[in-house]
């Protein structure tokens, strides 16, 4: 018995192998892997997070809304998150903002929410505890802040600042340029 050949694959799924192997290369040398991108995808792993932020938030002083928004802004509450610039973690740290914070493991949770806590709370200090100014020198750098006298008018840095207040139910409209304190 002649066992028939198979029919062809269907364009859609010939399109999603072919974006899953460029994902596998896009990922290749990012320190992560496709796997990795991928099961983090659904969301953070369960359990964890929430005592996470709680903890780092108490040890320096913020507000775990804050914190948490903070991180959903920035990762999503993924603790393997990578940006194509280079940030890590659940708090997207940079590197060289994580290796001034003594972060060794940038995408270690409670390494991450330790040294993103503290970053943020030397920023509220900084700037007389303004959340709108603190969220936007996390995001600019307080050199920014400084030299723009407020949130800096980079589309990024408003939108980031924007969505984390957001979050928190305040009042987005703080964004708009205004004096330091």
């Amino acid at each position: 018995m002649r066992i028939p050949p198979l029919p062809p694959e269907p364009a859609g799924l010939v399109a999603v192998k072919e974006r899953i192997t460029g994902l596998r290369q896009r990922f290749a040398g990012r320190g992560g892997s496709f796997e990795a991108a991928a099961a983090s995808a659904a969301g953070p792993p369960a359990g964890g997070v929430e005592e996470a932020i709680a903890r780092a938030a108490a040890q320096h002083g913020v507000e775990p809304g804050v914190l948490r928004a903070l991180a959903q802004v920035e990762s999503g509450l993924r603790p393997d998150a990578v940006s194509p610039d280079g940030a890590m973690g659940i708090l997207q740290l940079m590197p060289a903002t994580a290796r001034r914070l003594g972060v060794a493991d940038p995408l270690d949770l409670e390494a991450n929410l330790e040294g993103g806590a503290r970053y943020l709370k030397e920023q509220l200090d900084r700037f007389g505890g303004d959340l709108a100014l603190a969220l936007a020198a996390y995001n600019a750098g307080p050199g920014a802040v400084i030299r723009y006298g407020g949130v800096p008018p980079y589309p990024e840095t408003r939108g980031f600042v924007s969505r984390v207040l957001d979050l928190l139910g305040r009042n987005a409209d703080l964004v708009r340029p205004r004096a330091l304190p």
